[in-house]
């Protein structure tokens, strides 16, 4: 008997990804359509494991890659878990990141030719996942995009390191500084997924190419895959280090405070209000202002600049 023995796919008990193993090919789906299958900490556990064992196990030769429902492939980690969690506990941000960190990279690593069934909108880091994968068909009324400098933070979880590969350097900037949606018919044309079809040809375009990677050599292919990844594991273990470091330092800020609690409480971002602070002299980096005030009443210190009474004891401070 080997070490890595194959073991079925009902075996792990997973609550956020339906997992499946039949005929060759691994199905490994995102099951939270509530929320737009959106993943929470505890999903991208689940992500990495299923992908290890698919990788590992000798009676998978292709992955594919989805999400529950119609309505989303994925879009990216759940804001509700940033905005409740992460921006009160930045330092566990950059925890968070080596977990998403690892989960693109059981993707990009998995041995096995990797296919995004792309059912739905695929935003932000659901954009980034079927980047990670390494062929995509797309249905084709639904689109991609990048969502990071609109909700006050960086899609350098491969979107910046990847999308001049796929798309070139102008149309990259675009979708990172601009944020629009792609429809399927330009993502196709822009070299963003292989194949768009109609909703209900999907599965067949999707077995199609199941089939087609099936009947190839498997260790050739495994090795076609590690050298054609070259460009991507460049650009990403360049950046992803820092990156990971820098959004879980800036998550102390006012940009990700707003951008998420303007998605949670569903209205619009005051992107020009923190501009216009900026250009009066102001502090944009604190949602009150700098630490600069202490109470003559009961000697507290690091009271915002903006506080006219003191938090501790209720003292009026004194005029800045």
């Amino acid at each position: 008997m080997g070490k890595f023995e194959s073991r079925a796919a009902s075996d792990f008990g997973f609550a956020d990804i339906l997992y499946e193993k039949k005929d060759l090919v691994a199905r490994i789906t995102l099951n939270r359509p509530e929320v737009y299958n959106s993943y929470r900490t505890e999903t991208l556990r689940e992500l990495i494991t299923a992908f290890e064992d698919a990788s590992n196990d000798d009676a998978v030769g292709v992955i594919v890659y989805t999400g529950a429902g119609n309505k989303a492939f994925c879009t990216g980690g759940d804001v509700k878990e940033y905005s409740e969690i992460y921006t009160r506990r930045p330092r566990d941000y950059w925890k968070y990141m080596g977990l998403f960190s690892k989960y693109i990279e059981s993707i990009l690593h998995s041995g096995k030719v990797t296919i995004a069934r792309i059912n739905g909108m695929a935003v932000g880091g659901g954009n980034e996942s079927q980047l990670a994968c390494d062929l995509a068909v797309m249905v084709d009324d639904t689109y991609l995009g990048q969502v990071g400098t609109s909700v006050g933070s960086v899609a350098a979880g491969g979107a910046t390191q990847w999308l001049s590969i796929h798309v070139g350097d102008r149309r990259a900037r675009e979708m990172l500084f601009l944020n629009p949606r792609i429809p399927a018919a330009k993502a196709l044309e822009w070299g963003l997924v292989n194949r768009v079809v109609p909703r209900d040809r999907l599965d067949a375009e999707v077995q199609a190419l199941c089939e087609g990677v099936l009947d190839k050599f498997p260790e050739c292919t495994r090795y076609t895959k590690a050298q054609v990844n070259y460009w991507k594991e460049a650009s990403w273990y360049a950046t992803i280090g820092h990156g990971r470091d820098w959004l879980s330092t800036h998550f102390t800020t006012v940009e990700p405070y707003e951008g998420m609690q303007a998605f949670v409480e569903k209205r619009k971002v005051d992107f020009r209000g923190l501009r216009k602070k900026a250009a009066d002299g102001g502090s944009s980096e604190f949602l009150w202002g700098p630490y600069t005030q202490a109470c003559a009443a009961c000697g507290a210190k690091g009271i915002p600049e903006h506080f006219s009474f003191c938090g501790g004891c209720g003292a009026a401070l004194a005029a800045t």
